[in-house]
């Protein structure tokens, strides 16, 4: 007879076991069975798609609504500044007019009035109209940096989220192998007489969990893929991008603290936008006046000889009383509740930044543990897969120091790409984007 330490409690819990593992087999179908032999294509073949987070982020910008207003934005701008810098407001007007007698009496009478009309700059218009128009094309670079920030949030997550998936995935495949091999040894040792064929039935049971875990694990790295193509609009991303960590931000560079965040500097510029229209409006108390430059020629009745005058007019509008006061409290407002939310801003980022510092370093600490974890799980691993080998463990030990060291490595893995996400993080927070 075969050498056996096992207790009728541990045969009974890991009958139990297999007997779970089977059910959940059942339940998946053929289609576990496929899954785990014949994982799909975009979860094991390289394809065309970005192979790195910086990659993923540059094909997400390039679809978006705003790079494509961007060089249109710009040429709008600097059509505004050359609009500032015109010697009038708005452009002139060539005044034509005649008068005549011929459907009355006819006596020949004719005038013809040719002239132009500038407008002209209130005092101080003009010098507040350029400062705008700077203020407002300082505002489209700010505010484009503001959404690519934006926009790499949501990158990152899908990013990460697709490594946690896949790595996951690589770990079931694992488990699998290795529980295919015990299988495959308990098999041999069967038929030699050394093991009974209930050990065998756990044997295979462990298989069809790992196929189960498998499928399901396969299944969630295709969810996340579909959601991060969904940014990148690739049909599918690499199959198996390094998850390198980005660089970890620098204590004495400028990491985007402050006012040079992104946010914080969208936010600034439309501030200064804001005092700008503010400014303006209280110049603009009236509409433009006008300069008129006219020249007359006109006769008395036929045969009379014509004559030529020239008319220099001022046309000066009265002010614009409530409307004006209604433009200068809407531009005041507007840069009060900016300046507000500016400072609501700052708070929020600051905290921000110091909480995704925290969770990076305590990520950095878990990804030692868990490692030290995995290390030593691997070393009992070989201790008691020798020791089942002489016949010196029982299968339902040996199974479990499996599990523990499959468990561990995957908490391993799982804690490399979580301390990676969160110093992703914690650039996202100081305003970086993704390298």
């Amino acid at each position: 007879m075969h050498r056996r330490t096992r207790t009728l409690s541990g045969r009974c819990d890991l009958a139990a076991r297999a007997g779970a593992a089977a059910v959940a087999a059942a339940l998946l179908g053929p289609a576990a069975g496929a899954w785990a032999q014949n994982p799909p294509a975009a979860v094991t073949a390289a394809q065309t798609g970005p192979a790195s987070l910086r990659e993923a982020f540059e094909a997400a910008w390039a679809r978006q609504p705003e790079a494509a207003a961007l060089a249109a934005r710009r040429d709008a701008a600097r059509a505004q500044q050359q609009a500032a810098q015109a010697w009038t407001p708005e452009p002139a007007a060539l005044e034509l007019s005649g008068r005549s007698d011929r459907l009355g009496r006819n006596l020949g009478k004719r005038e013809v009035e040719v002239g132009v009309a500038l407008p002209l700059w209130l005092p101080g218009e003009r010098g507040r109209h350029e400062a705008l128009a700077e203020a407002e094309a300082r505002a489209i670079g700010s505010r484009t940096v503001a959404v690519r920030l934006r926009l790499a949030a949501g990158v990152r997550e899908a990013w990460w989220g697709w490594q946690r998936a896949r790595s996951d995935s690589d770990a079931a495949r694992a488990q699998l192998d290795r529980a295919r091999a015990i299988a495959t040894d308990v098999a041999r040792r069967l038929k030699a007489g050394d093991l009974a064929r209930a050990d065998q039935h756990q044997a295979d049971g462990a298989v069809a969990a790992a196929e189960a875990a498998l499928a399901q694990a396969d299944a969630a790295a295709v969810a996340a893929q579909y959601q991060l193509s969904a940014w990148t609009a690739a049909a599918w991303p690499a199959a198996a991008p390094p998850p390198d960590a980005e660089p970890e931000p620098v204590a004495d560079a400028d990491t985007g603290t402050g006012d040079n965040h992104a946010e914080l500097a969208a936010l600034a510029d439309r501030a200064a936008t804001a005092e700008g229209s503010a400014a303006l409006a209280a110049t603009q108390t009236r509409a433009n006046p006008e300069l008129t430059l006219a020249t007359t020629r006109d006769r008395g009745v036929y045969g009379e000889a014509s004559q030529q005058t020239v008319t220099l007019g001022l046309r000066i509008p009265f002010g614009a009383g409530p409307r004006h006061d209604a433009r200068m409290a809407a531009a005041r407002a507007d840069l009060l509740e900016l300046q507000a939310q500016i400072a609501l801003e700052r708070a929020r980022l600051a905290g921000e930044q110091a909480a995704a510092r925290a969770r990076a370093e305590a990520a950095r600490t878990q990804l030692a543990a868990a490692e030290r974890r995995a290390q030593l799980a691997h070393e009992s691993r070989g201790f008691f897969d020798k020791s089942f080998r002489l016949g010196e463990t029982d299968l339902p030990t040996r199974l479990r120091i499996e599990a523990e060291a499959t468990d561990a490595e995957r908490q391993a893995a799982r804690a490399r790409i979580d301390l990676a996400a969160a110093i992703s993080a914690w650039r996202q927070a100081l305003g970086l984007l993704p390298q």
